[in-house]
């Protein structure tokens, strides 16, 4: 019954995260939201929940993990309403950072509660089957989200969580058995917060405003070796104090360390190919938000059987095996994706998509055991929150990493694709001013344009983002063959995972 209770919270989030993406480019053109606009959208919740998430798994530990999991429920529908009802980018954002808040309480204690209630013996089943419910949320809100946009409205998508908070609520109240940490004594280490959130924001900040002013430039430089230097100082501060926001000496344990590392590298492919595969199929093929939901299907409804299938295999020869997988189908899938054109069908796409849908089941259920399953029951908040922390870090990097990689690349190709297709050297100067738009697959065409004008525009804005999707695509497979050679850190065995949990 608690995993039931945890599941539908989980499914709560999960929904949220896939609804949003299909309805991206409808809010893009109801709020008039710049590509920067709808990626702090997006990455706005990431970031607060990859900022709070250790400390909501702690204020779990301290003060138990079943009224925080509640916290965050109730939390969680109501800054939905507030979604609904924004008028703005700005502000939609700001109630997307604090469904963020909500969720850093929500998340890391449904993997804390299970942690608490199953046997060893059991957990990699009971992971596995969260994992599943997430994955059915996932693949069901391209879908949901598709039909509600295209037929009721974008804002109608954050009311789902409405009816969905109160069950998982009144579900977790009745059957879910309270649990914290025997030991209350300490603080919660609020300067390490501070040091936290600044660090990760500042470089997230520094990604996301390279697509403008450029990698190289000193803004995008000293706002990253900011970031950079703020989050060494946190490392510094905990390991002097004594009751740290995240204790490093998890990281003694080589399946925790490297499986946090593949949590991140997960969801960034996972994130990146959801923002931006979502806009080349609406803006570029002009695919409805329903169809969009339904051309995703091979990605997203996969996780329902990869989801269980990576928990079995973790649980029959370890997380190695599985890891590695992951990671070698998510490198063909990125290379596969790296071919994609304007006019590539759908016979195309859908093979990779149904790639990424199965290496991403297998790749973060076994990590997260690696996470979770190395880490004592007294600090099961903080291993929830560290997992947690690690695939909503991954989520902002997707958002972030690709979409300044596109519209770098497309602001390197733009002006001669323009000049190739015959594009007026005036109107050519206007398109060269709005490469965010272009970076989102949308060609600027306006009513003066005679009708070949417009064609050769179309065709030179589709020409120059396809060139930045499939520069995206190859930092994607590099980034998962580096997974890959991760996963071999990963341990391996029942026997050794048991020696690493005692020497905590």
């Amino acid at each position: 019954m608690t995993l039931i209770a945890v599941s539908l919270g989980v499914m709560m989030v999960a929904l949220d995260g896939t609804v949003v993406g299909v309805a991206n480019p409808t809010i893009q053109r109801d709020l008039h939201a710049s590509l920067a606009g709808l990626q702090w959208i997006t990455n706005g919740y990431l970031l607060a929940l990859a900022v709070l998430l250790i400390l909501g798994g702690k204020l779990g530990d301290r003060y138990g993990r079943k009224i925080a999991f509640i916290a965050g429920i109730i939390g969680f529908a109501l800054f939905s309403l507030g979604c609904a009802l924004s008028t703005s980018t700005g502000m939609l954002i700001g109630f997307r950072v604090l469904q963020g808040f909500a969720g850093a309480l929500l998340m890391p204690n449904t993997l804390a509660l299970l942690r608490a209630s199953f046997p060893e013996d059991k957990l990699n089943q009971a992971v596995g089957i969260w994992g599943a419910t997430s994955a059915l949320a996932v693949a069901s809100g391209p879908i949901i989200g598709g039909l509600l946009v295209e037929h009721v409205s974008w804002e109608s998508i954050f009311l789902l969580n409405l009816p969905l908070g109160l069950v998982a609520a009144l579900f977790t109240l009745r059957y879910v058995a309270e649990s914290k940490e025997s030991e209350r004594a300490g603080s919660f280490d609020l300067p390490g917060l501070v040091l936290l959130a600044g660090g990760l924001f500042m470089v997230i900040w520094a990604i996301i405003k390279a697509q403008d002013k450029g990698w190289g430039s000193l803004y995008v430089l000293a706002f990253g070796v900011a970031g950079l230097l703020v989050l060494a100082a946190f490392a510094v501060r905990e390991q002097k104090t004594a009751d740290p926001l995240l204790p490093l000496d998890v990281f003694k344990s080589r399946a925790v360390s490297a499986g946090t590392v593949l949590v991140v590298v997960g969801f960034l492919a996972l994130f990146g190919i959801l923002f931006f595969i979502g806009l080349y199929l609406q803006n570029t093929h002009g695919y409805s938000p329903v169809q969009t939901g339904v051309r995703m299907l091979p990605l997203t409804a996969t996780f329902v059987i990869s989801a269980p299938l990576g928990g079995i295999l973790t649980e029959k020869f370890g997380p190695r095996p599985p890891v590695i997988l992951g990671m070698v189908l998510l490198i063909v899938a990125f290379i596969g994706l790296s071919g994609l054109q304007v006019d590539t069908g759908y016979s195309g796409q859908w093979p990779y998509f149904l790639m990424i849908g199965l290496a991403f089941g297998l790749v973060i259920v076994s990590t997260t055991e690696a996470i979770v399953g190395n880490i004592s029951v007294e600090r099961g908040g903080v291993g929830g929150g560290l997992q947690s922390t690690a695939n909503q870090l991954g989520g902002v990097l997707g958002t972030a990493v690709f979409g300044s990689i596109i519209v770098s690349s497309v602001g390197g190709s733009l002006a001669g694709d323009l000049a190739k297709a015959g594009v007026p050297s005036d109107v050519a100067q206007g398109i060269l001013a709005n490469k965010e738009i272009v970076g989102q697959g949308i060609a600027p065409v306006s009513d003066q344009m005679s009708a070949s004008v417009a064609k050769a525009v179309t065709a030179a804005s589709q020409a120059s983002f396809i060139e930045g999707l499939h520069t995206a695509m190859y930092v994607g497979a590099g980034l998962a063959a580096v997974g890959a050679l991760l996963g071999l850190l990963v341990t391996q065995g029942r026997e050794l995972d048991a020696h690493e949990k005692a020497a905590h």
